[in-house]
């Protein structure tokens, strides 16, 4: 790494803090910090969607399993594509009934207070443990760029606290985003989080653009060299019609798993609620939701050429690189991409795309970081003090809950240091496991027999479901989600038939 590239990845953090102190004088109120104190643009919200959406895990995740594997990642993202549709037609009206903070506050004034907070529990518990997981995984590509940085001061004590210098980075650079990331979010509020999502967006796009155009500049046959040596190999499989549930990223799987994923996840989660409440219609919500599906879509499999790119590369050019890659017998694929953009990009492209990675981390554990607190406030503390204080105090309290989030992640984030080698499959494991629990309460919701008992054993009978899938079976995460929505949404209803029966019947 060149002075320029360091100066590059500093004045894009300092530019967020800045961001963050432009936005600050916006957020008097605590509906304003959490909801913004003016519309904001759909196609602003577009962006910030996708930018949310797409963390560091997608950024060298995804290009390593097409590395690894083909192009059937994109089955999912059909199903992606398809949920956004239906959540915009059918769960959409639903948030835009009433003035909320929250996707749970529903819940609670549909149910009672116990099934909104269960379900704000489940969602916290979740953002922490799946966020945690997407900051360490851009603390590995801070951290090469620190192991590739001529010593200016001696580190050898320091280090040896963490056993190797690796450790050692991987920790520093954990604290260097989850702080910057911590300070602007506290400072603007969801302001500041969206308008730099949008700001983001374009970084990591124009720079994995760049990084791709750069890669095939280094295969000599350029892309018919790519095309000729990736077909033979099944590289370019895209669907996979294979029948079971024990085998991840096929047509049915994907299709249908991806579609009950993100109907939790864009429909159920306060994460990306939270935005659709920042616009100042209904329907400007629904043009950002179903656009941002052609946007993720292209996205995606830009992803996945680039790791088709990356494995025709790596193995006819630099199979050295791959042994020293290597644990274990198993390649480390999330550190492919960081370790071409290292050798390979020019000087101050380099800082760029380092910057672009960073950025697409920090898009989605700001917007956790909001929306964490907005539902520990919400859902939480309005609840327990009966709106019964100012308004700066709850102001105060927001930001006090954005600390504590911020500092829980950087736990999450070290632990994961010690459990992952491809982080995506953690990250969507674990969203599919509570997404399908609380899709499942919401479906209830819209019926009206349902009430709070049903859905609370509901949801207790699908989480032990899950727990067993886990467990003791070699089911694929892909269909946690639809196992979790079925069974929750399938014992609730039979359970609320029984109750009604049982009503009737006394009544007779």
């Amino acid at each position: 790494m060149a002075p320029l590239d360091l100066l590059v990845i500093g004045v894009y953090l300092v530019a967020l803090l800045s961001l963050g102190a432009k936005f600050a004088s916006h957020r008097g109120k605590v509906r304003d910090y959490f909801l913004s104190d003016r519309p904001i643009p759909w196609w602003a919200l577009l962006g910030s969607i996708v930018a949310t959406e797409t963390s560091t895990v997608t950024l060298i995740s995804v290009p390593g399993y097409a590395f690894g594997n083909d192009l059937t990642f994109l089955q999912l993202v059909l199903g992606y594509v398809v949920a956004r549709i239906l959540v915009a037609a059918f769960l959409l009206p639903v948030f835009f009934k009433g003035e909320r903070l929250t996707a749970y506050q529903y819940l609670t004034e549909r149910f009672s207070p116990a099934v909104g907070r269960l379900f704000a529990s489940i969602f916290l518990a979740t953002r922490f443990l799946s966020d945690g997981f997407r900051l360490f995984a851009a603390a590995v590509v801070l951290a090469t760029v620190f192991t590739s940085v001529p010593t200016i001061v001696k580190l050898e004590d320091l280090i040896a606290v963490t056993g190797n210098s690796r450790s050692f980075f991987l920790v520093l650079s954990v604290f260097l985003i989850g702080v910057t990331t911590l300070i602007y979010t506290l400072l603007g509020g969801i302001r500041a989080v969206i308008w730099a999502d949008v700001i983001q967006l374009a970084i990591y796009s124009s720079g994995t653009l760049l990084l791709g155009f750069i890669l095939l500049k280094q295969i000599p046959g350029g892309w018919t060299e790519v095309v000729e040596t990736a077909s033979p190999a099944m590289k370019f499989t895209l669907f996979d019609f294979t029948m079971g549930l024990t085998k991840s990223y096929t047509f049915w799987s994907g299709l249908i798993g991806g579609l009950f994923l993100t109907a939790a996840t864009h429909g159920t989660d306060q994460l990306f609620v939270q935005r659709y409440l920042c616009c100042s219609s209904l329907s400007d919500a629904r043009r950002a939701l179903t656009l941002s599906g052609l946007v993720i879509f292209i996205q995606f499999a830009l992803f996945l050429v680039i790791g088709v790119m990356l494995w025709v590369y790596y193995t006819n050019y630099a199979p050295h690189v791959l042994n020293a890659l290597t644990v274990g017998g198993t390649i480390q694929t999330d550190d492919l991409l960081p370790q071409f953009m290292m050798s390979h990009l020019p000087i101050g492209i380099r800082g760029l795309f380092v910057a672009a990675i960073v950025a697409a981390a920090m898009s989605t554990l700001s917007s956790s970081l909001n929306s964490s607190a907005a539902s520990t406030i919400g859902d939480f503390y309005l609840p327990w003090t009966r709106s019964k204080r100012s308004d700066q105090h709850y102001l105060r309290a927001s930001q006090v809950a954005t600390i504590a989030w911020g500092m829980l992640q950087i736990v999450m984030a070290l632990i994961a240091m010690r459990l992952s080698s491809r982080v995506v499959d953690e990250v969507l494991g674990i969203q599919s496991f509570s997404g399908g629990l609380t899709l499942g309460a919401f479906l209830l919701a819209l019926l009206p027999s349902s009430s709070s008992r049903s859905v609370i054993i509901s949801t207790l009978v699908g989480a032990n479901v899950l727990l067993f899938t886990r467990l003791f079976t070699a089911v694929s995460w892909q269909w946690y989600a639809v196992i979790g929505t079925l069974v929750t949404a399938a014992v609730g209803w039979s359970l609320s038939q029984r109750s009604t029966n049982h009503s009737t019947g006394h009544r007779l």
